[in-house]
């Protein structure tokens, strides 16, 4: 009779350990879904182009698949700290920020918490700054089967600025053997190069590049993150 309790109660642990597990699965995919489909405000476009006159709709549309993009970085990461690489797509998230209501509901169904707004920013002596920035380079080439290490092209992120000529945006090349960074200023900004995200060169180390022994992959493709859950930071 002992035996055959401690059968049930085995069974029925393990059964509800199965039924969690499943549940949070189906529940990651449904935010990542959402992050990818989401609707977002009407009007929110036109805003953008009252700063950025030179926009066409479409652009406008690519620009914000540029931030749901970032989006999905921050979530696969497991909602650890991610910087903003474009200034066109930070301007389009403050926009987005000041529909209140709106970006709040988006936050709670994405990532089940509010995300709070951080400035764009390049690699630098910051090294919180460097984190997020070589956190956000992963997840996006890692969206695009890009090798993080040796890219051969950019994600779509960090290729906006330069792609619609932002005044004073984030210049990036994939590879950057034969330009010098300082000189080529075209569009007022100097290019940056995706190949120092994987370098030690500007703060002494790689913070926030997960490691091979960290089970990412420096290959194309590999593993996507462990998503949010419903708390918060």
């Amino acid at each position: 009779m002992l035996a055959l309790l401690l059968l049930v109660i085995v069974v029925g642990t393990v059964s509800m350990v199965i039924w969690l597990t499943l549940r949070e699965t189906r529940r990651q995919v449904a935010r990542e879904a959402f992050i990818r489909h989401g609707a977002l405000p009407l009007g929110l476009f036109e805003r953008l182009r009252q700063k950025h006159p030179h926009l066409e709709l479409k652009d406008c549309q690519l620009i914000a698949s540029g931030l749901r993009q970032f989006f999905l970085a921050y979530f696969q990461s497991g909602c650890k700290f991610v910087a903003m690489p474009s200034q066109v797509v930070d301007d389009l998230w403050h926009e987005f920020i000041l529909y209140t209501r709106e970006y709040d509901a988006f936050c709670q169904h994405a990532f089940g918490h509010f995300l709070h707004h951080t400035p764009s920013a390049v690699l630098s002596q910051n090294q919180n700054s460097n984190e997020g920035l070589r956190r956000c380079w992963w997840f996006a080439c890692k969206e695009e089967n890009i090798n993080p290490r040796a890219p051969t092209r950019l994600p779509l992120l960090f290729a906006l600025d330069k792609k619609f000529n932002i005044a004073n945006g984030f210049y990036y090349d994939a590879d950057c053997s034969g330009v010098r960074r300082k000189g080529d200023n075209s569009g007022g900004s100097s290019p940056y190069c995706g190949g120092d995200f994987s370098s030690d060169s500007h703060d002494g180390g790689t913070d926030g590049f997960p490691s091979d022994s960290d089970g990412a992959s420096g290959s194309d493709g590999g593993d996507s993150g462990s998503g949010c859950g419903g708390g918060g930071d």
